[in-house]
């Protein structure tokens, strides 16, 4: 993928597809693909499109030129310096970052240069992440008086309560090895390495069952809400509703035949 700038004369998301697998890639190089108004609004579109369609299997968020995602326009934002504004705004990003966990297609954020304030917010909610080893992190509103509440969010349930709390509170750096050991990041790999390992962890999703990545993924998120009673008793109920599909049918028939499964979708 080349990421050296923005794609001339496109939307502010543009998409690819390959064999079942979307790429999104924010747009918007000159301004670090903030989360503006309008960059979430085309993000939101893209998604809503994308969830209900079975062709697609995995989808892949990635940035155009230096950066991933700096965040908000904090232009923006101080041109529209009124409440009201700023409720729509984050209401907004938070059904767009909402939709991430809520559609079934697993969500991988291919993440170089700086991922800050809401642009980690973004890596955070995104299923899985694969980071270039010279990628950077933060949550670095602290540091215009703004402390980062939604991207603490995500960030809350990633990282380890100190330290989402060191980097909400500090505004500091974090690079690539520590998002990894953290667990913001799920692999970090040079960054030429970059393209092929995201690629190779979508492979690896398509080829399981699309029920069984579906159903698991909604049972993921939703079980994390509960107590401990209440998981086991929901992840019963999906496992045994899981075992009726076709897919899992044909899964274990190939298991014990020896054979490649034929996944049917149901």
């Amino acid at each position: 993928m080349n990421t050296s700038m923005s794609i001339p004369d496109a939307p502010y998301v543009v998409r690819a597809d390959h064999d079942g697998i979307v790429t999104l890639t924010l747009n918007r190089a000159t301004q670090f693909n903030a989360l503006s108004r309008t960059m979430i609004g085309a993000l939101q579109a893209e998604l809503d499109a994308i969830a209900p369609d079975p062709a697609v299997r995995v989808v892949i968020i990635a940035g155009a030129g230096k950066a991933f995602c700096a965040g908000h326009d904090l232009k923006e934002m101080r041109a529209n310096h009124h409440k009201a504004f700023m409720q729509d705004l984050f209401s907004r990003c938070g059904r767009m970052m909402m939709t991430l966990t809520q559609m079934p297609q697993p969500v991988i954020a291919r993440v170089h240069g700086i991922a800050t304030a809401a642009g980690c917010q973004l890596v955070s909610m995104c299923d899985l992440a694969v980071a270039g080893d010279s990628a950077r992190f933060a949550t670095s509103g602290i540091n215009v008086g703004l402390f980062c509440a939604t991207p603490g969010v995500g960030l809350s349930r990633n990282l380890g309560r100190k330290q989402a709390l060191e980097m909400l509170l500090t505004g500091d750096f974090i690079d690539a090895r520590t998002a990894l050991q953290q667990g913001l990041v799920n692999r970090v790999v040079a960054a030429d390495a970059l393209d092929a390992e995201v690629d190779k962890l979508a492979r690896s999703i398509i080829a399981k069952s699309s029920v069984a990545i579906g159903m698991g993924k909604q049972m993921f998120y939703k079980q994390l809400e509960m107590g401990l009673e209440a998981a086991y008793q929901y992840a019963s109920e999906v496992m045994a509703c899981n075992m009726m599909t076709d897919d899992a049918g044909e899964g274990i028939d190939a298991f014990i035949g020896k054979r490649k499964a034929d996944w049917k979708g149901r």
